[in-house]
């Protein structure tokens, strides 16, 4: 199987799963320069070769590891097309625990207000 079937089946997966909860997936378009944008300032670098794990930002001179840079910026992303939940709309539902009598509801629930986000830590 291909890298882009796999993408499409990993894409299907959170769209079922997210409809599953009843949250919202974001996704962030394939030409956003998560990696080359300095998530301090919004400066975009023009090259950033995949082999460069670390980069210092010419504007405003903040140093960035590739990765934690890019999770910054696909957080923000996420955050910023408004993912706001309605007075209408229902309470994040609550997960059942294996072998436990009690109900939590999970962690990222309520910090993303209902939100389902794709990024790097939240694997």
């Amino acid at each position: 199987m291909g890298s882009d079937a796999n993408w499409s089946e990993l894409v299907r997966q959170l769209e079922y799963k997210a409809e599953w909860y009843g949250r919202q997936l974001i996704k962030i378009d394939r030409y956003f320069p998560s990696s080359k944008r300095c998530s301090n300032c919004g400066h975009v670098v023009e090259k950033l070769p995949l082999n460069i794990r670390e980069w210092d930002c010419p504007e405003c001179a903040v140093h960035h590891d590739r990765d934690i840079n890019t999770s910054i910026n696909i957080l923000r992303m996420g955050t910023r097309v408004g993912v706001r939940r309605k007075r209408s709309d229902p309470a994040p539902p609550t997960a059942r625990l294996r072998n436990a009598d009690q109900e939590r509801e999970h962690p990222r629930s309520k910090a993303a207000g209902g939100a389902v986000s794709v990024c790097g830590a939240c694997f």
